[in-house]
């Protein structure tokens, strides 16, 4: 089973990773044309979090380059399966995309049972970025270093809320992983977004939570959080004084990485179009100082 979901990840972000690299061809009329009225960016998650700070993004860089508004429309639950459903059930005509990530993926083999198949249902369109998360907790927490989070969580096994934004995304497996290689029991807390997990962990009823860093670092800024570590292997230039996770937990490493995706069967040129819009976007300066702004990496 360990073999086939790594084989299945693997496909899923070289599938992503090529559609990143595709130059786009000579456009066909409806390449020329397209878009010809409004398209819909799904986001599987509540407004306010990484995924949705990222759609908003690029979907007033598209707005601005092709000329008709991409409109982010939120679709939470399931770990961004509903929203990732809507998508696979739509037309295939460029007027329903999808904002997805690494829970996507994750989703795929997490769910026993689902009415889409992601590899065979969503075609890439694009890869955007990649981002570390951060282990944040709420200030009344008595610890301020991983190590010191360790041994509190282990002076109270099953006492810590550890929020996640639903279950099986790419922050819940970080904290497991985090449970798993530290040796610690949290109770597990999902929501449905980012935005109800950091209410409640800003408010104190929920005492730790691994989140991507866009929606964290002005938290983190204002002291409203406190970030312990961030998830990547190395530091992050965005927080350069918080160490990473592996300066505790020797070989821990997560990310979130985030990409464009369509319905299966839209049209090449039109795929084309898109990709070619997006990669303009990536390499436009103030596009790209703003996504490294929020920790985002290539």
């Amino acid at each position: 089973m360990a073999i086939a979901r790594r084989r299945f990840l693997s496909r899923f972000l070289f599938l992503v990773a090529g559609a990143a690299a595709v130059a786009p061809a000579s456009p066909t009329a409806r390449g020329q044309t397209y878009p010809a009225r409004p398209v819909r960016l799904i986001v599987g998650f509540t407004p306010g979090g990484p995924t949705d700070i990222l759609a908003r993004l690029m979907g007033q860089w598209l707005s601005e380059r092709l000329g008709q508004p991409f409109v982010v429309e939120n679709r939470p639950g399931a770990g961004s399966n509903i929203g990732t459903e809507a998508v696979a059930s739509s037309a295939p005509d460029g007027y329903t995309l999808l904002l997805i990530s690494t829970s996507a993926a994750i989703s795929a083999t997490f769910y026993d049972k689902l009415s889409f198949n992601l590899v065979r249902d969503i075609a890439p369109v694009a890869g955007i970025a990649r981002v570390p998360m951060v282990m944040v907790v709420n200030p009344s927490v008595p610890a301020r270093t991983v190590a010191e989070f360790i041994a509190y969580a282990k002076e109270n096994p099953g006492r810590i809320n550890m929020a996640s934004v639903g279950n099986g995304t790419t922050p819940h497996m970080a904290g497991e992983l985090f449970k798993m290689m530290a040796g610690v029991d949290m109770l597990h807390v999902p929501y449905r977004g980012g935005a109800p997990a950091l209410t409640d962990l800003i408010g104190g009823r929920a005492q730790v939570l691994f989140e991507g860093m866009p929606s964290l670092v002005e938290h983190v800024r204002l002291g409203k959080l406190r970030a312990l570590a961030v998830t990547t292997s190395s530091r992050s230039p965005v927080l350069p004084d918080v160490p990473s996770l592996a300066e505790f937990l020797p070989g821990y490493e997560a990310s979130v990485w985030f990409g464009i995706a369509a319905p299966r069967n839209t049209p090449a040129d039109i795929v084309e179009r898109l990709n070619g819009a997006i990669n303009a976007g990536l390499a436009d300066s103030n596009l790209n100082r703003r996504l490294g702004e929020l920790g985002a990496r290539r």
